[in-house]
């Protein structure tokens, strides 16, 4: 899903819209319940990319492959 750009008089419309919905004493509780969230979720999706065992084998080859041609080229020296 791609969402179109939304440009500075948008931002402002949707603020006043929850402003107005929720009060100017719980806005300041659901930005931070959102922040959190939000960084929830960029923990749990990087711990499952680290957990990927296909993308673990890529490291692993990446690895492989700079350590010998590391070595290769200081035995050549």
């Amino acid at each position: 899903m791609v969402l179109p750009n939304i440009g500075i008089p948008s931002l402002i419309l949707i603020l006043l819209i929850a402003l107005l919905i929720f009060g100017p004493k719980k806005l300041p509780e659901i930005g931070g319940a959102f922040g959190k969230t939000l960084n929830e979720f960029k923990k749990s999706t990087s711990q499952m990319m680290e957990d990927d065992p296909l993308e673990s084998e890529r490291k692993e080859i990446s690895d492989e492959t700079t350590t010998t041609s590391t070595s290769e080229s200081q035995n050549q020296s």
